[in-house]
């Protein structure tokens, strides 16, 4: 029997039909407080390393070839720079 007082689970089964969808809502879930951080923003990498051949970006973390490389070597506002670029990548995102 079904418990009609809990709330409804995400359907599992469709997110994994569609992995994109799912990486791009952790990521979204981390830009605020990675935009918010008061010290070196944490990476946006969520070990899915799989550049997209049409856009040139990583599935994983909307990053490009050049960020992720540089990403070690960067300073805190450039590390924030790129987090920007990820939101925006994320509200341009279909």
């Amino acid at each position: 029997m079904m418990d009609e007082t809990r709330p409804a689970r995400p359907d599992r089964a469709a997110r994994r039909r569609d992995p994109v969808r799912m990486y791009k809502e952790l990521l979204a879930a981390r830009v605020p407080e990675a935009l918010a951080s008061r010290y070196a923003p944490p990476s946006p990498c969520i070990s899915v390393c799989k550049i997209d051949p049409d856009s040139s970006l990583c599935y994983g973390c909307l990053r490009t070839l050049e960020e992720i490389g540089v990403w070690a070597n960067s300073d805190d506002d450039e590390k924030r720079a790129v987090w920007s670029k990820i939101a925006q990548r994320l509200e341009a995102a279909p």
